[in-house]
């Protein structure tokens, strides 16, 4: 089949939408830290992304999406990009597939800058490095091939448009252990730590939700109504979890333009898996239910003195899990084809389950042994000396 130049269009245009969505994430967290650590918090961002475009064109490309083995990983079919060029691949016949590989970059390296929450303010570049290199490898291309290169839950029926379980789910568990193994912050509940500059993060915010359009959108691999369908829920997913988080913080205070934005991004998590399965009356109760279950897991994480700095847990983690779930409750057959538990398929539905638990389980888990591993090897800390100074002076030798 011919190339088609308007899919090919779109897919080109959504690439470069969702590779704005590191940066973003760089200057959401960046915001959110204090000065001497924002340079930091970016550049962490910036190396996820160099990163894992170096590593997915040598081998994670193939992992996730090479012949399966077994339904648990890809063949190195791929390594190298070898056999990936113009001709359209399997996961699309209108694209070529050196597009959708770029494509799927993009997924991978944004989810990386995600789990940057759980290190904010106290792990070594170096071992950052180290890390992010494995666990790109042992746990985000698995799990994308699980659910998209034709491994074991894809076959078993498990639906995720845009990435719920794959980026989401994964970032935010990941984030969590990471905190668990590394430890609070020095002066954690003792004194406080204030975002430095919180209009950055509302910029971040703006630009996360602009790439997202592309990250939904984009997932449909057409320009086509689906991906129009994908766009309308993915906006109306976010203002009704920006208005729910809104309405949330001011019942108890004020009402917060960061927990706003953080809403947002709740509803924006949330939808990704449903994009292409529900329509926009079924999302406002997706990005609602967001805004509120992700408020209330960040008030729990407080509560309990966790110190997963930057909510990667809570936001993208929870809203994650409740949009992979809501997949089957929600989905409707007049928009793809799928039904859910509201429609009478409570099959769907158990697959949903199943699948985020496992997910949820396999991310933690094994985030948690590489952190331990890495540590142990080569320490994942800053010393206490270098996290009084900051970051952006002990490891970059730059001020904001």
């Amino acid at each position: 089949m011919a190339i088609d130049s308007g899919a090919t269009a779109w897919l080109l245009a959504s690439t470069a939408l969702v590779m704005l969505m590191t940066p973003g994430v760089g200057l959401f967290y960046g915001g959110l830290v204090r000065k001497k650590n924002f340079i930091s918090m970016v550049a962490m961002s910036f190396v996820a992304f160099a990163l894992v475009s170096i590593q997915w064109v040598v081998i994670g490309y193939s992992i996730a999406f090479g012949g399966d083995i077994s339904g648990a990983v890809g063949s190195l079919t791929h390594i190298g990009l070898n056999g990936v060029g113009m001709d359209p691949g399997p996961y699309s016949a209108q694209i070529p597939s050196l597009l959708f590989m770029a494509y799927q970059l993009m997924f991978a390296a944004v989810t990386m800058a995600i789990v940057t929450s759980g290190m904010a303010e106290r792990v070594k570049l170096s071992s950052f490095i180290i890390f992010a290199l494995i666990w790109t490898t042992i746990v985000y291309d698995p799990v994308a091939h699980w659910v998209w290169g034709g491994g074991f839950l894809g076959a078993l029926g498990f639906l995720d448009f845009a990435g719920g379980s794959v980026v989401h789910i994964t970032a935010g568990f990941s984030a969590l252990a990471i905190a668990l193994v590394i430890g609070k912050r020095s002066g954690f509940g003792t004194y406080a730590m204030e975002p430095h500059n919180i209009p950055m993060t509302l910029l971040g915010a703006g630009l996360l939700w602009f790439g997202w359009f592309g990250f939904n959108g984009g997932s449909a691999l057409a320009a086509n109504g689906l991906a129009v369908n994908a766009l309308v829920v993915t906006n109306t997913s976010a203002a009704a979890g920006a208005l729910a988080w809104l309405f949330a913080s001011w019942m108890t205070g004020h009402p917060s333009s960061l927990g706003m934005v953080s809403g947002a991004i709740a509803g924006l998590g949330a939808i990704t898996p449903c994009a292409g399965y529900v329509g926009p009356l079924a999302s406002i109760v997706i990005g609602v239910v967001a805004g509120l279950l992700c408020y209330k897991s960040m008030l729990w994480r407080i509560d309990r003195g966790m110190d997963e700095s930057l909510d990667a847990w809570s936001v993208h983690g929870v809203g994650g899990l409740w949009g992979t779930i809501a997949v089957g409750i929600f989905a409707s057959a007049a928009i793809n084809g799928y039904t859910g538990l509201l429609y009478g398929n409570v099959n769907q539905f158990l697959i949903q389950v199943a699948g985020a638990v496992i997910v949820m389980i396999y991310a933690f888990a094994v985030s948690f042994v590489l952190a331990k591993i890495v540590d142990r090897v080569m320490g994942l800390r800053v010393t206490e000396e270098e996290e009084y100074v900051g970051l952006d002076l002990s490891q970059h030798g730059e001020r904001a």
